[in-house]
Parts: C-alpha cells; structure tokens; sequence
C-alpha cells in the first residue's frame, strides 16, 4: 500500500495537466479533475503517512501483490474523473474506459467524440505511462522459473535471444529510451499533420499509435479523415511499434542491425504481409475496389489489429465473410514481445511451431534428440513449460468468458469477439454491437467489469493475476 499510495500522490499531479487544460479552454471541468486530483492526492498522503514504515522485504509473492495492486489502483484512480465529469458514465462504464486506457485496449463506451470538447485528448497521459513501464529491465518480480518470463508486469519478458535487456539499466539508458520514445511520437505527429490531420488531431493519435492504444479523438476513428496517405502513415508507426522496443534502442542509438534479427520479428512482419495482401486481393475480387485502395485499407487494419492499437479506417466486416474470419484470428495473434502490443505474441508461435516439428520428429526417431530452438537457442523444459501453460490459460480464460457473455444474453459473435478483443487489448471486436462500426456503450454493467477484468488479465499476461488466486499463494 505505501508504494500504491506514491503511485496515487504521482496520479494526482497528473490530474492537474488536464485540469489547467480545462481552466486554459474554459471548460467546466477542470473543477472534475481538481476534486479527483484532491482526492486522490488526500488518501494517497494518508496511506502513505500510515505506511511509512515502507514496504516488506522484497519476495516473489510480494512482487506479485504488488503488481497486482499498483495496477488496480491506477484504474481505480483513472475512473474517478472520468465518473465525475459532464460524460454522465456510471461507475463500470468509467472504470472500464480507465482499465481501457491503461492497458492500451482502446476499446470505448463514449459516443460523441467529434462534438466532445479537447479536453478528452487526457486519455492519451495513461498510454505514455503504460509505455513506459513495459521497457525497464528485467527485475524481481519475475518468478523463479520462465513462467514468469511470460512478460510481468514489471518488465516485458525479451525471447531467448535477449534473455537480458542489451542496455543497462541506468539513467543513461532511461534517457535514451526517452529520447527515441518521444523522438518516434514527434515524427509520427508530423507525418499524421503533412498526411491530412490538423495539429490537436496530429499529436493525440500520435500518442495514442506510438503506445498502441487506439484512442481516437473521432467516433469514425481513422475513417474520418478520408486519407490513404495517412493511412500508409499509420500503418508504418503502427508497425514499427509492434516491434520489441529495446531493439528499437539499440538499432537507433548504436545503430546495430544485428538487433534486427530477432526470429519473431521477421514473423511478425510476415504474417501481417500475408494477412493484408490476401485480403487485399480478397477486397479487390469480391467488391471491386481498386487494389491500391485495398491494399492501404487491408495493411492499415490489419497493422491495427495486429499491434493492438485498435484503429480502424471502414467497417471491414462489410468485405465479406473471409475478412471476418482472417480478422478474429488476427485478434489472437499480437505483436512482438517488448512491445506494448497484447495477443498471444509472436515468438510463442515460434516456439509452439518449432515444439510441434520436434515432436513429430520424435515420433519418427524415438531416440534421437531434437531440442526446441528459439533462433540458436536451444530451449529448457521449464520455458516450454511455461509457454504451454500460458497457451491453455489463455485459451481457457476466453472460453470462459465468451461463455458468460453468452449466458448474459449476447449472440455468439458477439460474445466470443468482445472477450478476445478485451483479453488481447485489441480494441475493437466483430458484431453490430463491439464490431469496428459500434463501441462497448451498449453493454450493461456486469459485462463492463468481466471486460474489465479481461484487459487486464491481457495486459498483465494472466499468469500473474490468476496465481494470486490460487490457495497455495496465500499459505505461509
């Protein structure tokens, strides 16, 4: 509690941007985020004067507490402006759109974006946050064994070819994250402002595309500006993002294209390519649109879906059933490992393609060895172990979920698209309800917070939410 409540008394500084943003503008508002900013500020002192004893010892089931609690209450803290401003959004929908926010979703239940004053560009602040705290080298609150490695909280888990973040970490290495963090978001706001957006538009979908957070200042997202240009433009960032951001480092500030060699992303790029250029053709042979048109459309959705940033520039369901398909098992898929994009990543395919050819082989040649490889490393039981298991997990989860969407009343598509799109912080989902023409507005308070708790669980990697569950971690 003593670091959440350091966490709180940061938050309530936070508030105070968006507030004197309102107070500039002249909107109401500003007196929203000042009383939460109050608030928050106030029982964040209070706990932390209660607490400043500090923290236990450090210890595996602590770090896991403690991830667990910071990000509760970031949401917690990040719904109470949201609750108390002139949107009129009940507790679940405010706590939703919070949660959505800081795990980078971008899923919504605000409609009216497009006559709705500047001040909702705060909801691009939690993205920087998040960003920032998926790139830090790894830490304590990993478990003792790869289970953990499954990407905690505390750090995002780098593949077996960089067991280890190659920077160290050190005030010289925060500085040059800063610096190539910001630098990318810089260049995205003017490639978006020379490609058809004013400025306002231009800086808050560049936030929002560097961290893969989809949040749009329009209800029509990127449909609203009508520009293949910058499309291309949001599909190139987009992209780039996707990929593990302590490469990005290295290949910037040492200029190392060696870094570039990780396996996951070459098949990262790879089957967005297939994706985009296959329904591009799908596009173009089905409702005739002109194959340039399509292939900009095809590679901007499926960029967005992939990276999770939950963009969208046309209602793709309307391509046909093929688009629908390739879209859901795209929701899936992600990004790379060290980005902030959710899914189930890349190089866990790798790993699960290359344990699948072992096996076989096995079965041909019972005593031969044939170890599982990631790139040139040869792979311990324990990681397998630990991928396999996230793998049921994840799987099972979204079983669960889509079950009691579907026993809450909603249709199959429904049901199965908004538990997945929730769970992979991808944003939008399929149907005339999630799809990517609608928002979550629709949906009624307990599916709001089973949603809530998918993204989370997605972001955090469901590992590390599910074993504070178990019996067995609160034994002493």
């Amino acid at each position: 509690m003593h670091i959440a409540a350091i966490l709180g008394l940061y938050l309530s500084a936070a508030m105070l941007i968006p507030a004197m943003l309102d107070l500039y503008y002249g909107h109401s508002d500003w007196q929203v985020f000042a009383a939460a900013a109050f608030v928050t500020s106030g029982l964040s002192a209070t706990t932390f004067m209660a607490t400043r004893g500090g923290p236990p010892p450090f210890s595996k089931k602590f770090g896991f507490l403690l991830v667990n609690v910071l990000w509760s209450a970031f949401a917690l803290i990040g719904a109470l402006p949201l609750w108390m401003s002139s949107l009129h959004l009940d507790f679940a929908q405010a706590l939703f759109e919070s949660v959505s926010a800081i795990t980078t979703t971008g899923s919504t239940v605000i409609v009216g974006l497009d006559d709705a004053p500047a001040r909702h560009s705060d909801l691009a602040v939690p993205h920087l946050l998040a960003r920032r705290r998926w790139n830090r080298r790894p830490g304590p609150v990993h478990h003792p064994v790869p289970a953990g490695r499954g990407e905690c909280p505390s750090s995002r888990w780098n593949p077996p070819t960089q067991t280890r973040s190659p920077l160290p970490a050190s005030p010289r290495s925060a500085g040059r994250f800063f610096t190539v963090y910001v630098g990318i978001t810089l260049l995205c706001a003017i490639g978006y402002n020379l490609t058809g957006m004013n400025r306002f538009d231009a800086i808050n979908h560049a936030m929002s595309t560097v961290a893969t957070g989809g949040f749009s200042t329009h209800d029509a997202s990127f449909a609203y500006f009508g520009s293949i240009p910058l499309l291309w433009t949001a599909t190139f960032f987009m992209t780039l993002c996707s990929l593990p951001f302590s490469i990005l480092i290295v290949f910037v500030a040492r200029g190392r294209l060696d870094a570039l060699r990780d396996p996951q992303i070459f098949v990262f790029l790879a089957y967005l390519t297939v994706f985009a250029f296959s329904v591009a053709i799908y596009h173009r042979l089905t409702n005739g649109v002109e194959f340039h048109i399509a292939l900009a459309h095809a590679f901007f959705n499926f960029s967005s879906i992939l990276s999770t940033a939950g963009y969208m520039s046309e209602d793709y369901q309307l391509w046909g059933p093929f688009v629908v398909m390739a879209a859901f098992i795209a929701t899936f898929m992600g990004g790379c490992s060290g980005s902030t994009a959710g899914g189930i990543k890349a190089y866990r395919f790798i790993v699960l393609f290359n344990a699948i050819h072992s096996g076989l082989r096995k079965l041909i040649y019972p005593a031969a060895v044939y170890p599982v490889r990631y790139g040139r490393n040869s792979l311990d039981a324990d990681t397998l172990r630990a991928i396999l298991l996230f793998f049921v997990t994840y799987i099972l989860l979204w079983i669960f979920g889509s079950l009691t969407m579907a026993a809450l009343g909603y249709d199959f598509l429904t049901a199965v698209s908004a538990v997945i799109t929730c769970l992979s912080n991808v944003g939008p989902g399929l149907g005339t309800l999630v799809g990517p023409a609608g928002n979550f507005s629709t949906l009624e308070d307990p599916e709001l917070y089973l949603l809530s708790l998918m993204m989370m669980m997605g972001r955090l990697e469901v590992l590390t939410v599910l074993v504070i569950l178990t019996p067995v971690f609160w034994k002493q």
